[in-house]
């Protein structure tokens, strides 16, 4: 079988090429009027922009699948068209997130947000600021699945102990309704849940308030799973540390109090960002489109949100 598969037609010369040798290719403009096509459509590829994709998606009445590069799909998930699978990219960006969870840790730990700063004043500090490492820290990862496990496997050689919680039963986690539970005895707390209805706020004033003084909030997945007043309001008053890649809203307004607060990381939705990324993801469609070429079931098929 020779799957028929649509792609921007911004697509890198490279990339299509190598796809023109497992399917028949069909482009669609990155702008301008798409009416309903009548062509054959196993998978759609959704690039950069999805907005722009699932207008294309609604005007293919055959279209079987639909493809993101991203890990989380809570922005199309209610949008995909009835009967048409949805598959994420889960796998894709494990390891360069779990690098920037462990970046941000030892920065936290370590205090190096307040030695770049004297840096950039032209200052060698005279007061130590002492920090900690990570031998025994106790660690809860909040969302244990593909990431987590490789977040799990790069702090293994620092000693740390480990907590999980995941939301599909396993042996060696315990349940999101112990969460509250755990926060207490935890010095870094890593939040790597997709963004649902159960998991949206769910870091609320309360769960923020069971943390240990002190600890750091890792997030790395979707902003609007923490209340963003209740941890402003944390961090403000130095009970917490934290780390960002995520916010809510995004991008963080100018202005905000978390912006210069002290113990706080932000970086702009990067923790996946490496030179690496579309080749993984490039690499993940041209298996999906072999599955489908020997009658295969697509990977990554998202269930029940996620």
């Amino acid at each position: 079988m020779r799957p028929d598969v649509w792609i921007p037609e911004e697509t890198p010369a490279t990339e299509r090429a190598r796809l023109g040798d497992l399917a028949t290719l069909h482009l669609f403009p990155a702008a301008g009027p798409f009416g309903q096509q009548d062509e054959p459509a196993d998978l759609l590829v959704v690039v950069d922009d999805m907005t722009r994709a699932l207008e294309v998606a609604a005007q293919l009445p055959r279209l079987g699948a639909i493809q993101t590069m991203t890990a989380g799909v809570d922005r199309i998930i209610d949008r995909v068209p009835p009967g048409v699978s949805l598959c994420d990219a889960a796998g894709v960006h494990d390891v360069a997130v779990a690098e920037w969870v462990v970046m941000v840790i030892l920065a936290a730990r370590r205090n190096l947000p307040a030695y770049l700063e004297s840096q950039r004043a032209g200052q060698w500090r005279s007061d130590r600021l002492t920090g900690e490492d990570l031998v025994d820290a106790s660690v809860l990862i909040v969302g244990s699945g593909a990431i987590g496990r490789v977040v799990e496997a790069r702090l293994a050689p620092f000693d740390v102990r480990i907590q999980r919680i995941s939301r599909r039963p396993r042996p060696d986690s315990r349940a999101p309704s112990e969460l509250l539970s755990l926060l207490p005895t935890a010095d870094v707390v890593i939040v790597l849940l997709p963004l649902t209805l159960e998991t949206r706020g769910i870091f609320d004033a309360g769960m923020i308030a069971a943390m240990r003084p002190g600890a750091l909030l890792v997030n790395a997945s979707r902003g609007p799973i923490v209340d963003t007043g209740a941890l402003t309001a944390a961090v403000l008053a130095g009970r917490i540390r934290v780390a960002l890649d995520v916010t809510d809203p995004e991008p963080l307004p100018d202005g905000h109090p978390l912006w210069s607060a002290p113990g706080s990381i932000i970086t702009p939705h990067v923790a996946s960002d490496v030179r690496r990324e579309d080749e993984r993801a490039w690499q993940l469609i041209f298996e999906q489109v072999g599955r489908l070429a020997r009658g295969e079931p697509l990977a990554n098929q998202v269930v029940a949100g996620y």
